[in-house]
């Protein structure tokens, strides 16, 4: 089947992702069937394939699976639209928009409130919200050989440009260190998210962290996409370029959200990637007619990966969160180094 999308000439519809039976050489525009609405009309997830001429890995992007969080959106469409696609090894995808229900309704969660990254794999047999899981892990994750999930902070919060990554696995540690964000944090993928059930199957998986909802941050997506890039020149899908250095990112062994015990009005002080000290004022809550009433400080030496800013607080208000900065020897974690060259990729069964 063949949809007309405006300013997108013909763009093919389909029910699962099949790389192999893709034209080499090309950007392919599909739309994915991932559910069906309640007058029976398909659900699709705009994806773009962009297919080398020479054999190699799959290297997927994914987007907007929380649907207000978008910088990841001009990520994906500049990385695709920069590749030789003549020099190219193996394939290119960016799933533009993973949550397209609420892409549409311009919020984060499922629109029955279900958060998707936290209830992957789904079921095949489950709720609304399980099923759509299940077949984003089941026609499109599985036929990647290595991915990148793109998100932001959510609403009324902002973040530095940071990487979850598990430090410890010699492939996702170098992908992190590759995307030279501000801040790497340590994160085992074990909490049912898109991240932690690639690891499951194998695909050695990352989770970028761009800056805030609800815009396009040009700043951190140009340095998003060179990170992308570095990483596809690093698997040796495309040739490498010179790269300016940045300030090594700092590593952090944990982090911690911080919450506040009463309501009112908020005010978070430091910014991100700010350095805070044990003890340090961090943020000030204040009642209806100005009276400080909470001042909150750091319960240990940090740095800032996110905070809120947005000053309605209820008790149990999300204040920041805060890092804590590691040795990567001290904690075993994987240090900066060439990694292995994969090998082409196999083609995949993918369960409809």
């Amino acid at each position: 089947m063949i949809e007309w999308i405006e300013g997108a000439g013909k763009v093919r519809c389909t029910e699962a992702l099949e790389l192999d039976d893709l034209p080499k050489g090309t950007v392919s525009r599909l739309l994915v069937e991932i559910a069906r609405d309640a007058l029976g009309a398909p659900i699709w997830a705009p994806v773009l394939v962009a297919r080398g001429e020479k054999p190699g890995p799959v290297f997927g992007m994914t987007s907007a699976l929380h649907g207000n969080e978008l910088n990841g959106v001009p990520v994906i469409h500049r990385v695709i639209n920069d590749l030789q696609l003549r020099a190219l090894r193996g394939t290119v995808v960016g799933v533009v928009i993973a949550n397209v229900p609420s892409y549409l309704r311009e919020q984060r969660r499922f629109p029955d409130g279900t958060d998707l990254n936290h209830i992957m794999p789904g079921r095949h047999d489950g709720n609304v919200a399980e099923i759509f899981a299940y077949r984003l892990v089941h026609r499109i994750l599985k036929t990647f050989n290595y991915h990148v999930d793109l998100h932001t902070a959510s609403f009324g919060r902002i973040n530095s440009l940071y990487v979850r990554a598990d430090m410890k696995d010699p492939t996702t540690s170098q992908m992190a260190y590759l995307q030279r964000p501000q801040i790497i944090l340590h994160n085992p993928a074990s909490d049912h998210t898109f991240r932690g059930t690639a690891m499951e199957l194998g695909i050695p998986s990352v989770t970028l962290e761009i800056g805030n909802p609800h815009r396009f941050q040009p700043e951190y997506v140009k340095r998003s996409i060179v990170g992308m890039r570095a990483i596809l020149a690093e698997s040796g899908m495309v040739a490498k370029r010179p790269l300016s250095m940045k300030e090594p990112p700092v590593l952090c062994s944990s982090s911690k959200w911080i919450y506040t015990d009463a309501g009112g009005f908020l005010e978070v002080l430091p910014g991100v990637t700010e350095r805070l000290q044990e003890g340090q004022v961090m943020a000030r809550l204040t009642n209806a007619f100005g009276d400080i009433i909470r001042e909150y400080k750091a319960p240990f030496d940090g740095i800032v990966i996110g905070k809120n800013v947005n000053p309605a607080a209820q008790t149990g208000a999300r204040i920041l969160h805060l890092g804590v900065p590691a040795d990567a020897k001290e904690h075993g974690f994987q240090e900066r180094r060439e990694w292995k060259r994969p090998k082409a990729r196999k083609p995949k069964d993918t369960e409809r």
